[in-house]
């Protein structure tokens, strides 16, 4: 059985699936362990809802997002301003 699934073809699939299942675990451990509606703790849990927007606010701006939104995302100028015909070739 090994020898039938176990071949150089089939190593972008394996490669593919781990990648996949990294994020997954990746996204799982994160909300775990930052989320601030998920309460793990029994002590937690009895606190009922939070009024902390501050929290909610640091992790839903997270680094990854401040990063790609400070970034400038001009790829397709003619399709974004189609009246401004100084972006057109």
């Amino acid at each position: 059985m090994a020898s039938r699934w176990i071949r150089p073809e089939v190593y972008p699939l394996f490669a593919t699936t781990g990648v996949a299942v990294g994020i997954c675990a990746m996204q799982l451990v994160r909300n775990i362990t930052t989320n601030p509606e998920v309460r793990v703790t029994k002590e937690n849990r009895a606190a009922g809802v939070l009024e902390n927007f501050d929290e909610g606010k640091r992790y839903s701006q997270h680094g990854v997002r401040r990063f790609w939104l400070s970034k400038r995302r001009d790829y397709m100028q003619a399709l974004d301003n189609p009246t401004n015909p100084s972006t057109k070739k």
